[in-house]
């Protein structure tokens, strides 16, 4: 069996995801449009969702677990009066309520009331999430629903910002990864006192990369890797540092809060390193032109 090739080309892409397609998709484009096969992203969107969407070109695929757990901020729209089998506006709608008398501000009541800080939220069988090695939404496509875990997240801010017709609401929400603003939507009808669904989702935020910098899937811009770690705090290292991140060994600590990008005078990304139980600095991530 022939060896695949190493990858020749490295760094992060900031997409700004079309609707209609899903993140594997956007994968597969850009494979085909850059020439690299090793290529992943961090955070999937909804096939229906537009917005941010990072993606990590050759050896910065090994940088996104560093990115997948960043806070993301949304913009939607809550349908209010009907719920879905997807709880979006892809699905069939499964029962209806008048809630034609609901206004906003008993909307921003109920909100900062229960949605606000930090929550519990059952997954939506029709995510990605997988039980039992399978996908929720394998499962959904075939009519079984199976029991999910509550699980733990935060949300920073929810904004209802206006009406703008009858019974839709526009919403601004940033939270923790691993919120699904579908569920959201669903919950807060629930608790409206009737029923409701999301549409018009998009990401405008992951951390520190924003719309403003995400660029169409047809024309993408690769940031160089440094970029993908561009909030920690960076130590050039000397020629006896990159001896040792060589061979994987432990640093004496930083006078930076951890954790560090270990970085050749032209930005060239060596290792991650974050502090050990020792007292010093330990590699959790070595880049593969570090080693060779």
């Amino acid at each position: 069996m022939a060896r695949r090739r190493p990858p020749t080309r490295h760094g992060l892409v900031i997409v700004d995801k079309p609707a209609g397609m899903t993140s594997h998709d956007v994968i597969n484009v850009l494979r085909k449009q850059l020439g690299e096969r090793r290529i992943g992203h961090a955070g999937t969107l909804d096939p229906d969702a537009t917005g941010v969407l990072l993606v990590g070109v050759g050896y910065v695929t090994r940088l996104l677990i560093f990115l997948s757990g960043l806070d993301k901020t949304y913009t939607g729209e809550i349908v209010l009066g009907s719920s879905t089998s997807t709880l979006d506006s892809s699905g069939t709608v499964t029962a209806t309520h008048d809630m034609s008398s609901v206004t906003i501000e008993e909307i921003r009541r109920v909100v900062a009331a229960n949605f606000v800080g930090e929550i519990k939220q059952v997954p939506p069988m029709v995510s990605a999430l997988k039980v039992g090695g399978v996908r929720l939404h394998e499962l959904a496509r075939q009519g079984i629903e199976v029991e999910r875990s509550k699980r733990n997240l935060m949300i920073h801010e929810f904004k209802v910002i206006e009406i703008t017709e009858s019974g839709v609401v526009r919403v601004e929400v940033r939270c923790s990864s691993g919120t699904y603003i579908r569920s959201l939507a669903d919950d807060l009808g629930r608790a409206l006192g009737g029923s409701a669904h999301l549409r018009n989702l998009r990401r405008t935020a992951v951390g520190t990369f924003l719309q403003s910098e995400a660029s169409p899937l047809e024309e993408v811009v690769v940031h160089e890797p440094i970029t993908a770690v561009r909030t920690m705090s960076r130590v050039i290292a000397t020629d006896e540092m990159k001896a040792m991140i060589k061979n994987g060994r432990e640093l004496e600590m930083f006078d930076s809060p951890a954790p560090w990008v270990l970085v050749e005078e032209n930005n060239a990304v060596l290792a991650i390193y974050e502090a050990s139980a020792t007292g010093r600095a330990k590699p959790s991530v070595v880049m593969a032109n570090a080693v060779s």
